[in-house]
């Protein structure tokens, strides 16, 4: 049985978002550059839990991100951090992290901008994805990082 559009094995997924999102990703960046926000390289945008927020990330992102960056470095927990984050809190998938990691800034003169930028480019994220036909699965990170260990498209992370 072949798939349909709405059923792309992930890394045709990864392989057709690919363009798109680099596209996406690229003026998100210009637009986070122009308000100037300062990155204090303190982790805190990793450690989920320890700062109250999820990371949610699309069906083609998270195919991306699986299918581009390196191993993660860290187990994989509930949740509570990201297994990307290497042990001097830097991010080791940086090129292929989704947009929610690219608005995401402990700049407290940030706070104001980045829920504009999210909602603006997440709209037009859900536009690509809706044209193109793929499914859309706004989940958390965590939910798509089990989901690929269960398929065996991902390596499961280091033991604790």
């Amino acid at each position: 049985m072949s798939m349909g559009r709405h059923e792309e094995a992930p890394d045709d997924l990864a392989a057709q978002a690919r363009g798109p999102l680099a596209i996406l990703y690229k003026e998100l960046d210009a637009a986070v550059a122009e308000l100037g926000p300062v990155c204090q390289l303190s982790g805190r945008c990793c450690r989920f839990e320890e700062y109250g927020h999820t990371l949610f990330l699309s069906a083609p992102e998270a195919a991306v991100l699986i299918a581009d960056a390196p191993p993660p470095v860290r187990p994989l927990d509930d949740g509570r951090t990201c297994p990307w984050q290497d042990g001097q809190g830097r991010c080791t998938a940086r090129e292929a992290r989704p947009l929610g990691c690219r608005v995401y800034y402990c700049d407290p003169r940030f706070d104001d901008h980045a829920p504009r930028l999210t909602e603006r480019f997440l709209a037009r994220l859900r536009s690509v994805v809706d044209a193109e036909g793929w499914a859309w699965s706004y989940a958390p990170l965590h939910r798509h990082l089990r989901e690929a260990v269960g398929r065996g498209e991902r390596a499961p992370p280091p033991p604790a």
